[in-house]
């Protein structure tokens, strides 16, 4: 599966710290995007994870041909828009949690890719329920991901 990363940089953040190396770990998973907060950090990030395209513009990397998977790795509320442009532009999404501001936008973002028929899990951090609060994690969706 040919994954885009957003909030990918080369030297910090949680993509660098977890996403990144997990999905480097994955034969299946091929790391072909990169969305930062400039061109500049995002063709550096693309030279360290060894992308092929760099954007500073997340919509860009969501509608980009070659990509299937959008993590979305950036703190709320960079993430407002962004899991619902993926969904809309038939992409699998992998967001950090929360994944929105409120249980009912979780909700909504949730039966969006269930409509759709994609999968999109939710990371929760050790210590966290699978329902707590926004952080919702939708295991069966995620499994049809891979």
């Amino acid at each position: 599966m040919r994954v885009g990363v957003i909030g990918a940089h080369a030297s910090r953040g949680w993509a660098r710290a977890v996403h990144l190396p997990a999905l480097l770990s994955l034969p299946d998973y091929e790391i072909t995007a990169v969305a930062g907060t400039s061109r500049e950090s995002a063709r550096q990030a693309a030279d360290v994870w060894g992308a092929k395209h760099a954007f500073a513009d997340p919509q860009e990397l969501i509608s980009h041909p070659d990509v299937d998977l959008v993590t979305i790795s950036v703190q709320l509320p960079r993430r407002d828009g962004l899991v619902e442009a993926a969904i809309s532009a038939g992409k699998h999404v992998y967001s950090e949690w929360p994944l929105a501001r409120s249980a009912e936008a979780a909700e909504r973002l949730h039966a969006l890719a269930e409509q759709a028929g994609y999968g999109m899990p939710s990371g929760c951090r050790a210590g966290t329920t699978r329902r707590s609060g926004t952080c919702a994690t939708w295991w069966p969706t995620a499994r049809s991901a891979r």
